[in-house]
């Protein structure tokens, strides 16, 4: 399977002209192929190969006056930036014939140097890992990088990023075994809410952190400052890089605790069971700044990895079961009941339920049932997969392995018996 680490890299000043130089390269690559295609479609003639785009926007652009300075980076930046675009065009055309499942993809868009996020994608003939720590980067040079991790085997890939408050990231992708938990005897179903983030169908309860309200009013300042500054000018940079910088804490501080809560998850139970909900919808409804601040979806994908990673059960249970119309205890259905009503007594066997751990409990029976049966999907389902799938590398960190011998893949000051701060 495949895992992707991040790290925080330190570029001095000329690296970091070098690498605005290559985000600015393949930033135009990518525009000029995606013109010529869009061009021939418009005039009716063939599909532009990407051979072709790579002759005359690459190899034979360096020879121009207009895009010599191409050349002044590496050219697997420029020939990964066209493959990017292969492969935006392949998932678009994918989404439009069905054979790629979940939301329309649409097709690819043209990039901006403004935009908050700049990268490029480098293959192992470009970079390197250094006994000194460094990662060496083609025509770039040795960029300085805090590692917080071991890498549990030599990377395949590398993507060099700057956010939008100006911070450097390097994104391994690496090929690893899964690393098999000892198994338990227990599972669990987990209803997913705003009151309380999780409820576990043992009675567990995971608290909501309210991440974004509690720094909302640190941003209601910063974005008040921002509005004041003038467009275009210096101190108006200065301030969207406040707000971003509060912005990136918030998304860091979010992702820790998903991260820890999954993995405690998944390393208590040997299946886990969670409600397909529709992440999207809600988002459009008056709770949507609280469902986006849940981060629901970043979570039940952590759940999913890890369980691929650690050989758990995982599946998830359709959005249309009626988990808080069912009585646990009889299989009663009691009819279907408004938000704010948190605790009812079925009408068959009397029993007193509070509504969110009633319906954990439904998700872990129905979870168990589909399992059992063996099928992908419930009879009602809309799509829900349940069986073990591949799971591409994620774009968030991925964490550090357990504590097992592994490949140090040149990474000095750190042996195999030493840990990270925190397992995810």
């Amino acid at each position: 399977m495949q895992l992707r680490y991040n790290y925080r890299a330190y570029p001095d000043a000329a690296q970091c002209r070098a690498l605005a130089k290559a985000f600015g390269c393949a930033r135009v690559v990518w525009n000029d192929c995606l013109r010529d295609r869009k061009q021939a479609h418009a005039a009716g003639l063939p599909y532009v190969k990407s051979a072709d785009l790579s002759r005359v926007r690459i190899t034979q652009a360096k020879r121009t006056a207009e895009r010599a300075w191409l050349a002044d980076v590496s050219a697997v930046v420029l020939q990964q930036s066209l493959r990017d675009l292969d492969t935006a065009y392949k998932n678009f055309f994918d989404s439009l014939s069905g054979k790629r499942k979940g939301r329309k993809v649409g097709p690819p868009r043209y990039k901006s140097k403004k935009d908050t996020r700049q990268s490029i994608r480098l293959n192992t003939n470009a970079f390197s890992l250094k006994d000194d720590g460094t990662v060496y980067v083609a025509k770039v040079g040795n960029l300085k990088v805090k590692w917080s991790r071991r890498l549990p085997t030599t990377p395949t890939s590398l993507t060099v990023t700057k956010d939008s408050c100006g911070r450097y990231f390097l994104s391994f992708v690496v090929d690893t075994q899964p690393d098999a938990l000892p198994e338990v005897e227990t599972d669990t179903g987990i209803d997913l809410g705003l009151a309380a983030f999780a409820v576990l169908s043992d009675g567990r309860k995971i608290d909501s952190k309210r991440f974004l309200r509690r720094a909302e009013k640190k941003l209601k300042r910063l974005q008040r400052e921002l509005s004041r500054r003038v467009k275009g000018s210096k101190n108006r940079t200065k301030a969207r890089i406040k707000v971003a910088r509060q912005h990136a804490k918030v998304t860091n501080r979010r992702r820790d605790f998903h991260h820890k809560a999954s993995t405690q998850i998944i390393r208590e139970n040997q299946a886990v069971y969670v409600e397909n909900l529709d992440v999207s919808s809600l988002g459009r409804t008056r709770l949507a700044k609280s469902v986006h601040d849940a981060g629901w979806s970043a979570f039940v994908g952590m759940l999913e990895y890890k369980a691929v990673k650690h050989g758990r059960t995982f599946a998830k249970v359709d959005r249309a079961f009626p988990s808080s119309q069912i009585c646990s205890a009889c299989g009663f259905r009691d009819g279907a009941k408004p938000l704010h009503v948190r605790e009812w007594t079925c009408n068959a066997c009397g029993t007193v339920h509070e509504r969110d751990h009633n319906a954990a409990r439904n998700v872990l029976f129905e979870g168990r049932r589909i399992v059992a049966a063996g099928r992908a999907e419930t009879q009602n389902a809309c799509g829900a997969p349940v069986r073990r799938a591949h799971v591409p590398a994620q774009r968030g960190e991925a964490g550090s392995p357990r504590k097992s011998p592994s490949t140090q893949a040149g990474i000095p000051g750190l042996r195999s018996g030493s840990t990270s701060s925190w397992e995810a």
